[in-house]
């Protein structure tokens, strides 16, 4: 992950978690869903600013929706508005989305702990 990208977003967009050296994870997942949305945002998919509005609304929705806000959850929301503008931009539908999420979550189910997780056109049912 580039670490001046990375900077860049933690001063971008409030809330996201970090240290002095910048963001912190707490699973790997939650560093590559930050990465992929570094990359969305250097290839001119869309700005820090309409990211931290769409992340500030998926907030405040899953808040509605009675997340407690404890901080567990910031990158699930992270997760939800990367894939919200992903379809929203026409890059990937929802669908598609939906269909490599059901994927991986098959494909995690059958891979012992440890190893690697690869899909595999069975995942795919």
């Amino acid at each position: 992950m580039d670490a001046a990208a990375a900077r860049e977003a933690t001063k971008a967009i409030p809330g996201v978690p970090r240290d002095d050296e910048g963001p912190v994870f707490r699973a790997p997942w939650e560093a590559q869903a930050f990465a992929m949305a570094l990359t969305l945002h250097e290839r001119g998919l869309f700005t820090w600013s309409e990211w931290a509005s769409a992340l500030a609304s998926e907030i405040k929705r899953a808040q509605a929706a009675g997340d407690p806000d404890t901080g567990e959850t910031y990158y699930r929301h992270w997760l939800a508005t990367l894939e919200n503008l992903v379809a929203a931009k026409g890059v990937a539908s929802t669908a598609t989305l939906h269909r490599y999420r059901d994927a991986w979550d098959h494909a995690a189910e059958r891979t012992p702990h440890g190893a690697p997780i690869e899909l595999m056109p069975g995942d795919f049912g």
